[in-house]
């Protein structure tokens, strides 16, 4: 086991997905797989109950970690405070600590254009994004602060390079960005490092926004430079690792590429 062990990491979105061709589909479960073979206890969230037992039973079949699956809806019309607090409620009942907080879960309406989004296409981007990592890092800090812990929050590309039909998308990420780096601001002084991630990895998301919306697809997705798209584990899941390691506590407020060469921006 590595140096998280013993140690707690909440990942939204950490159900786990697959691809047609039976792969892993999802970058929340190669967070959570990279973080579980470090020794860390997992607290999984997302709307999907059967994906958060699917992804529990996995998790402590092959690497003998605890996993905590949290059903947990951040959505518009919703006691949304509440339904956060409750998560953070039962992770420490169950594990007493927080050591790492990755926001990676999001909802949206990919591939409709601005001038056809509907209003609650952009709430549930903004909800499921921006006000879910608000709330999170909220209830969190208290005991980030204890543990001198880590945030890492997921944007995208899309806001950075204003991808075609990602409007709300993009607006939530890039809201995302900007709480992060204030965060990063406020919070250096307790010792809590928080950064960014925008990442290109083949998931089952972006298999299903490819037959939904080829047009939109084609316009987004290209090839990085690399040649291959990342893998969710190893390229995604092992830099939100060393994120969280001490070896990287004085990078905090930094927007990390990991798009194979496709990021590269001023």
């Amino acid at each position: 086991m590595g140096f998280l062990n013993g140690k707690t990491v909440i990942v939204t979105g950490g159900g786990r997905s697959v691809l047609s061709d039976g792969r892993c589909g999802s970058i929340g479960y190669g967070i959570v797989t990279a973080f579980a073979k470090e020794g860390a206890n997992i607290v999984i969230t997302g709307r999907n109950v059967k994906k958060l037992e699917d992804a529990k039973e996995e998790i402590e079949r092959l690497y003998g970690v605890k996993v905590l699956p949290v059903r947990a809806d951040v959505s518009a019309g919703g006691d949304n405070k509440a339904v956060v607090d409750e998560v953070i409620k039962q992770t420490i009942d169950t594990f007493g600590r927080i050591d790492v907080l990755v926001n990676n879960a999001q909802a949206s309406a990919s591939g409709v254009t601005l001038e056809d989004h509907t209003t609650e296409q952009f709430d549930l981007a903004i909800y499921s994004g921006l006000y879910a990592t608000f709330y999170y890092m909220q209830a969190c800090l208290p005991y980030l602060k204890e543990t001198k812990g880590s945030v890492i929050n997921f944007a995208s590309g899309a806001g950075l390079f204003g991808n075609y039909g990602q409007c709300a998308y993009a607006a939530a990420k890039e809201g995302v960005r900007g709480l992060t780096r204030v965060a990063a601001t406020e919070w250096g002084q307790f010792g809590i490092n928080v950064n960014i991630i925008c990442p290109l990895a083949w998931t089952a998301q972006l298999e299903n926004f490819e037959k939904a919306y080829p047009e939109a697809f084609k316009e987004n997705v290209k090839m990085p430079p690399a040649g291959h798209y990342g893998d969710a584990e190893k390229e995604i899941g092992r830099v939100c690792v060393q994120l969280a390691s001490p070896d990287f506590k004085y990078m905090s407020g930094e927007t990390i590429t990991l798009e194979g060469g496709m990021g590269l921006r001023p």
